[in-house]
């Protein structure tokens, strides 16, 4: 362990949120650091600005999958910087989906600057990507020398690469949904986002458990929290994609313009009349989509009621999210409240 990751170290309930995300992302930092070398800086470069380090006008993410796994760790165990390896994989390795995600969707912007193919290239692009996964499961190398045994290891990497290849089933499904002309259906879109974002989530909340516990029903809880959390905050994300305030989430609400086939789109396709169905064909037919298309759409959603059943949908996972960890009367009650200020700040609905 480093120097600055051992002053990180400490009573985790005496902290917030944004001192975890410092601490997880020094780790990151010396991660980097260990393997970087003066041919290969550039490359260690293209990941330090995806990840938003030394730029002061980068919008860098909330960190919300490692520090999920952290707080599940603390609520076990009080020990919390024994598993900053753990929530460095699992930030790295959802940053190498991003980069990939970026070059697949054809991106240009990522939190406000150019994405890492637009800056750099395509191929460069795909091999940075492709270092972030590798040093990801790197990062949960170093879990041996914390000392935990290799059993536990093992099983971690086992989950990690598990959840790796539903992350990768889910872009599939995804890109194929948005290459055809007709919508999904909303049963359909479940599934994907189940292995898009909910296995995601889920995963990183399970390894901060299975690191701490070798109770498997507290595992499955934690494994269940993250699941219903993970489809929460994707849902969540749909809504806000529409309806939200860009000063407040830091992109535009362009969804509808973009042609993104989310949640209210695929529900009122379901529930639409045949005008109103017609009305939304339409504009997912048009290149431009302007703003007199763009907001006949938003009246076809609000006449089907596609932004309450979002926002429904959203509330219904966020409380079953909840209730799985509240079900552990066990768990430290602090650890758990700053698992439900994640919960506030990044599920709106």
């Amino acid at each position: 362990m480093s120097e600055q990751q051992q002053g990180a170290a400490g009573d985790l309930l005496s902290l917030n949120l944004d001192e975890l995300v410092a601490a997880t992302d020094r780790t990151i930092l010396d991660l980097l650091a260990e393997w970087e070398e003066p041919i290969t800086a550039p490359m260690y470069e293209q990941i330090r600005y995806h990840l938003g380090y030394n730029d002061p006008a980068a919008r860098p993410g909330k960190r919300m999958r490692p520090l999920l796994g952290l707080l599940a760790y603390a609520s076990i165990s009080p020990d919390w910087d024994r598993a900053l390896p753990g929530a460095a994989a699992v930030e790295l390795g959802h940053n190498f989906s991003l980069v990939h995600d970026d070059i697949e969707d054809g991106d240009a912007e990522r939190r406000g600057r150019p994405t890492l193919w637009v800056r750099d290239g395509i191929p460069q692009a795909i091999n940075t990507g492709d270092a972030l996964f590798t040093i990801s499961r790197v990062a949960l190398h170093h879990l041996t020398t914390l000392g935990f045994s290799d059993a536990k290891v093992i099983r971690l990497m086992k989950l990690y690469d598990e959840t790796c290849l539903r992350l990768c089933e889910g872009q599939f499904i995804d890109i194929a949904a948005s290459a055809r002309t007709e919508m999904q259906s909303v049963e359909h879109y479940f599934e994907m986002i189940g292995r898009k974002t909910a296995a995601l989530i889920s995963g990183s909340v399970e390894s901060g458990a299975i690191l701490a516990s070798d109770d498997e029903e507290v595992i499955r809880h934690f494994r269940n929290f993250g699941w219903a959390l993970g489809l929460a905050f994707q849902i969540n994300d749909d809504l806000l994609g529409i309806w939200g305030d860009e000063a407040a989430t830091g992109k535009e609400a362009s969804d509808l313009a973009r042609h993104k086939k989310t949640l209210p789109v695929l529900h009122a396709m379901e529930q639409a009349s045949p005008a109103d169905r017609a009305v939304l064909t339409n504009l997912y037919a048009e290149t431009n989509p302007g703003a007199d298309s763009v907001a006949a759409g938003l009246q076809v959603l609000e006449r089907t009621g596609s932004r309450e059943y979002t926002r429904m949908k959203a509330q219904e996972w966020r409380a079953k999210a909840i209730s799985e960890i509240r079900t552990l009367s066990q768990l430290n009650p602090r650890a758990v409240a700053k698992l439900e200020e994640i919960i506030d700040r990044v599920i709106s609905a």
